[in-house]
């Protein structure tokens, strides 16, 4: 046993004596780890205060005080894009664009090096404030059901450079006021941002020129779900009703009849263009649609997100996001009986789960995928070493099959054992154990020297409180062999429990 474990533990076994310290249960660190991303002193702290039943109130408000530390509040300030407005960085994207494109051959290629440089300067400011937000927001159901619907209303940055532009305010003004509110709203607060209508390409869908991709997604993965009823004419009528809804950055409005005028939409790089609008009548899921412009498309969301099959489709993926590979069918239909008699409820829906005892259940049994991975760990180690650099951590994620804003389909990264436990995985977490358990990755500072870094100290009084009472003979006996800091700190973060939560 290596020194520093055999005299905190001393330390820790006197301080609990003393009775200052008030008992983690094994089922409380479980619970905790599978409510937040991980745990760390200060979540245990609010909940030795608050007991259970409050911190989940406190949780599930829509409005939670999500305020990160100030040191990582100035680190997000600083950023460009909380910075520049999205209408400027779109616009300014835009000219850039065009003047390169007017340029000579032999300027060009340089030109538009330096344009995709600025343009992929802040997306990897949207992954690092993405990862510092998950690390250290107190909010951290909150956290998870953005990562969650960042999943379920994927976007890719490879898509277009307007996708990796916008994927800043994509989370912010569409996902985060939304997440813990009703579905509905994050249901229109997706389908009018300029991310999905880039990503899913119905900045293209017109009129005289129908494009069915955003309808077709619409339908099998935002909402009914691909088992959810509906029939190919039902995608092309969808694709009509949404004619028109697009993007319009500029000041530049259409020309418009006086007839079309009061059809005419437009918030930031939202637009709806009526004369881009197929204004027929169309059927939709069995009832008339009379056109009527974007009225039209406020109907058909709400008809998609009050049928019944998308009440199933949501609840499945949330039980099985947060509770198990395969839920307890009976837990599902208590989500679904709230999920519609609350209009989509989704805090409500959420506490049907988190109170049931299949959740209890499930805690500590259920595989963590690569960024519950990499933040419980960083939420561990780094605490009490603000992390000022996060681009190792995407990398990592990069490196897990997992890249942040990375999934190309639609459809979202997988969330059920069988995507993210492999030999190759387990042998990729481990070497990134070693990293961060070895204090070698620039996480406090881009260009520290590497001399100067130095390996966490894991075997502390968290590890004492809700580790080492809770984990098996087996896992603390290989614990018990590390020659090292660092090795220790590797062997605790790779350990088979630290796996799960």
């Amino acid at each position: 046993m290596i020194k520093p474990l055999t005299l905190i533990g001393l330390l820790w076994i006197l301080f609990s004596s003393t009775g200052r310290a008030a008992p983690l249960s094994g089922e409380d660190v479980k619970w905790l780890n599978r409510v937040t991303y991980g745990i760390d002193n200060a979540t245990v702290t609010a909940y030795l205060a608050q007991g259970r039943a409050q911190y989940l109130n406190r949780q599930l408000q829509k409005y939670v005080d999500d305020h990160v530390p100030a040191p990582v509040a100035d680190l997000i300030a600083a950023m460009r894009i909380s910075q520049e407005p999205p209408k400027m960085a779109a616009l300014a994207m835009q000219d850039e664009n065009r003047r390169v494109n007017k340029l000579p051959l032999e300027e060009r290629q340089p030109a538009k090096l330096l344009l995709n440089q600025q343009v992929g300067g802040k997306m990897l400011e949207a992954m690092q404030r993405h990862l510092l937000r998950a690390v250290y927001s107190p909010a951290q159901l909150k956290e998870q059901m953005v990562w969650f619907w960042f999943n379920h209303f994927n976007v890719a940055k490879d898509k277009a450079p307007m996708v990796k532009i916008l994927l800043a305010d994509y989370e912010d003004r569409a996902l985060r006021p939304n997440a813990l509110g009703r579905f509905r709203d994050l249901v229109m607060a997706t389908l009018q941002h300029p991310a999905m209508l880039v990503y899913l390409d119905n900045t293209q869908n017109a009129a005289n020129k129908i494009n069915e991709n955003y309808a077709r997604e619409l339908m099998e993965l935002h909402t009914l779900g691909v088992d959810g009823g509906y029939v190919q004419q039902d995608v092309q009528a969808l694709a009509h009703i949404l004619t028109g809804v697009g993007m319009n950055w500029s000041d530049h409005f259409p020309h418009l009849s006086e007839q079309m005028q009061p059809y005419y939409r437009h918030d930031g790089g939202f637009e709806f263009n009526p004369n881009r609008h197929d204004f027929s009548d169309k059927v939709f899921l069995g009832k008339t649609i009379k056109g009527n412009g974007f009225a039209e498309v406020e109907q058909a969301v709400d008809m998609l997100v009050r049928h019944p099959a998308t009440a199933r489709f949501i609840c499945h993926k949330l039980a099985v996001y947060w509770v198990a590979d395969a839920p307890p069918p009976d837990l599902e239909a208590r989500m679904v009986k709230v999920f519609s008699a609350t209009d989509g409820d989704i805090a409500a829906t959420l506490r049907v789960l988190f109170e049931s005892s299949a959740f209890t259940a499930s805690l500590g049994i259920k595989v963590k995928d690569p960024m519950h991975y990499v933040v419980s760990a960083l939420r561990f180690a780094y605490e009490d070493r603000p992390i000022s650099y996060m681009q190792p951590a995407a990398n990592w994620l990069n490196d897990l099959g997992e890249p942040l804003f990375g999934h190309d389909t639609p459809d979202g990264y997988g969330m059920t054992e069988k995507d993210w436990l492999s030999p190759g995985q387990l042998t990729r977490r481990f070497e990134i154990a070693q990293r961060i358990g070895g204090g070698k990755a620039p996480l406090t500072g881009q260009g520290v020297d590497p001399k100067t870094l130095t390996a966490p100290v894991l075997t502390n009084r968290l590890y004492y409180q809700a580790f080492e009472p809770y984990w098996s003979a087996q896992t603390k006996a290989a614990l018990a062999k590390a020659t090292s800091q660092p090795e220790w700190n590797g062997f605790f973060l790779s350990a088979p429990e630290f796996m799960y939560h």
